[in-house]
């Protein structure tokens, strides 16, 4: 990736509504170019889509928790299940896969307070292979919605 690239994507993880037109005008290229250089970015597996940002409260989904989870036994085939199936139900919104003392974390939304409590009680309690769970509120979210490539990390020393 090369300079261009890079503001190709800081460009459009700003405003992924740009068009192409406009997009080579803000970086001072050939429409055609910047075609190919999206086209390529995409191909490459660098850009994989583009995605509105929703307001949760808008969905009737006022309320955010992450829940840690822990499974047992620990195995491929019941890590992959709980995946598979957990991040089907309406109210969770990721699954992240972890390392340490939890196994899962869920990212979940809710109505309120008793829809979130009604989903730990018969969603996640109910389930056999869940050991045990925590549910910690979410009051604010502050998002970085423009990344960029960090540098390659320095060689270890001989």
């Amino acid at each position: 990736m090369d300079e261009l690239d890079s503001e190709i994507l800081r460009l459009l993880q700003a405003d992924a509504r740009l068009s192409n037109r406009e997009l080579a005008r803000r970086l001072g290229v050939a429409p055609s170019t910047c075609l190919e250089r999206v086209r390529a970015l995409t191909r490459r597996g660098v850009i994989r889509g583009y995605h509105a940002d929703i307001n949760l409260g808008a969905l009737n989904r006022g309320v955010q928790a992450m829940i840690s989870v822990q499974v047992r036994p620990l195995s491929r085939a019941v890590i992959d299940a709980f995946e598979e199936s957990v991040s089907k139900l309406p109210e969770v919104l990721s699954v992240f896969v972890l390392s340490g003392g939890d196994d899962f974390l869920l990212h979940v939304s809710a109505q309120d307070l008793d829809h979130l409590h009604a989903f730990l009680l018969d969603r996640l309690s109910k389930r056999k292979e869940i050991v045990g769970f925590r549910t910690s509120m979410i009051f604010q979210r502050v998002h970085n919605t423009v990344l960029s490539r960090l540098p390659d990390p320095a060689p270890a020393p001989r």
